[in-house]
């Protein structure tokens, strides 16, 4: 993956500017519910970013009126698909494992709604905009399923467990609005001001030292199942790493030049 754009399937679409990789759901006539190949075609993405140096950040959104609708149950109904734990053992959790593993910051672009599977992938973001008209809902037990794709663990940890169970046992939607009020989305802009706010977010994260931005990421993963002394621990390890890098130096070189840091990974 290389140059101003890639594709993987014509259900993902990848393109790459300004050190910022974004992903688009691509089936807006599904409201890009999920198939085999298109689940393919996001692990695949994700991976290849990962070896991507020129890559900083990643942004993933949905074509058309929605982020993405969940599975295509249409294609549950085919002859031969999967049973569900394999299909998520198989597809769902890579990508979520890929994601949350990714070592760059990736900011959900929320624009429309987010439903199942689909919300799941919201959930395991580092960060998540949405526009004015979009809305989150598990709706697993409106078909006889529980909440999956990570959602029964990400979900408590972004919002708390009182607010995590009521969405996941009423399956009722949330709104953007509502979904702000409870942290569960950073900021909510209209929905012409979307991917122009996102790649602003973007632009800024993608100056920073690549490097730190890695490690601040393996910290907060790791904060959530460790306590208060290992995660003093942790980061002391970890800023001292941070410390030996040229990025460190060239930062402390540009605050007594007065000047913006030019960081390059190093």
């Amino acid at each position: 993956m290389s140059g101003s754009g890639a594709e993987l399937d014509p259900s993902v679409r990848v393109e790459i500017a300004d050190a910022v990789a974004t992903i688009t759901l691509n089936r807006p006539d599904a409201l890009n519910a999920l198939t085999v190949p298109m689940k393919q075609a996001l692990l695949s993405a994700f991976r290849a970013i990962e070896g991507e140096r020129d890559v900083r950040v990643a942004i993933v959104t949905g074509a058309g009126r929605a982020f993405c609708a969940g599975q295509d149950l249409h294609e549950r109904l085919q002859p031969g698909a999967a049973p569900l734990g394999e299909e998520l053992r198989a597809r769902y959790n890579p990508i979520v494992r890929a994601m949350r593993g990714l070592e760059k910051p990736i900011i959900g672009a929320i624009n429309g709604v987010a439903a199942g599977a689909g919300a799941s992938l919201a959930f395991a973001c580092d960060l998540r905009v949405a526009a004015e008209g979009a809305s989150f809902a598990l709706a697993f037990g409106r078909v006889g399923l529980i909440p999956d794709t990570g959602a029964t663990w990400l979900l408590p940890r972004l919002v708390g467990a009182s607010r995590a169970a009521e969405i996941a046992y009423l399956n009722a939607p949330v709104s953007a609005a509502d979904a702000l009020a409870m942290g569960l989305v950073s900021r909510v802009v209209a929905a012409d001001a979307l991917m122009t706010t996102t790649h602003q977010m973007a632009s800024r994260l993608a100056a920073g030292a690549p490097r730190a931005l890695a490690m601040t990421k393996r910290a907060l993963n790791a904060a959530w199942d460790r306590g208060l002394d290992a995660g003093l621990d942790y980061e002391a390890h970890l800023q001292d790493l941070a410390g030996r890098t040229a990025d460190h130096a060239e930062g402390i070189a540009a605050f007594m030049d007065k000047r913006p840091p030019r960081f390059t990974g190093e």
